[in-house]
């Protein structure tokens, strides 16, 4: 069973104390007192890059419910995390050559160099021999990101258009499509090799300034049907909590 590799980043506030002097002057300067005494500007405040996003406690109902899930499928022990009600700072992505394995992984965007959002929710699902499974997460981006995501997203059939897995140490194809009338735009990515005994599909929608990505492995076609089912209704929560966020 695939396993998913994330590390919440705390964001770590320091206080820095504030130390006032103020220095008499004497009895016949009264000008440089009163020059004292006049409160200075203060810096105009900076936009909170985070300003409008969903936190991880409020992406977390985002997710499909067990109920959408085919039958014998359960949630796995310890699989589900979030970002409570902190945001993280996510890093720079990376320029270096793409570890395109991890495409076989339920962080599978991670691929693009990027370490995610702002916020984030996620959890997975396995049958009961576990041979299949589901994993589904969403992120939230500040600005214009969650697009910039979903472009490098595009870019991962040019950059990894076949690897070697890390199982069977077979070749894998790697294609990919875009996906239309899922959210603001959606991209799938379809994984296939001769030594599976059934292939892997990955989407990426994005709502807003939410990512959602789901893999799955589910049923005899490639777990397509199934990873758009619970992308669609992950993009159709996060409409409905934009219009009423709890």
């Amino acid at each position: 069973m695939r396993t998913r590799s994330r590390a919440v980043k705390a964001l770590t506030l320091t206080a820095l104390p504030l130390a006032l002097a103020l220095t008499a002057c004497g009895s016949g300067s009264s000008g440089s007192a009163d020059a004292a005494a006049k409160p200075h500007a203060s810096a105009p405040a900076s936009k909170d890059p985070n300003a409008g996003l969903l936190t991880g406690t409020q992406l977390k109902k985002v997710l499909a419910p067990a109920s959408l899930f085919p039958a014998g499928f359960a949630p796995v022990p310890q699989g589900a995390s979030d970002s409570g009600g902190r945001f993280v700072t996510p890093s720079d992505a990376s320029t270096a050559k793409p570890d395109c394995t991890k495409l076989e992984t339920t962080a599978w965007m991670t691929v693009t160099g990027g370490t995610g959002g702002a916020s984030f929710a996620n959890d997975d699902y396995v049958d009961k021999g576990k041979t299949a499974e589901i994993a589904q997460e969403v992120d939230e981006f500040p600005g214009a990101t969650a697009a910039a995501a979903m472009k490098d997203v595009r870019a991962v059939t040019a950059t990894c258009p076949t690897f070697t897995d890390t199982d069977a140490h077979a070749t894998v194809k790697v294609s990919g499509r875009s996906t239309p009338g899922l959210g603001d735009e959606a991209y799938t990515i379809t994984l296939t090799s001769g030594a599976w005994d059934n292939g892997t599909t990955l989407v990426a929608a994005r709502e807003g300034t939410a990512v959602a990505t789901v893999m799955s492995t589910a049923g005899s076609d490639n777990g397509a049907a199934t990873a758009e089912k619970i992308a669609r209704r992950i993009v159709e929560s996060l409409k409905k909590t934009a219009k009423n966020p709890a």
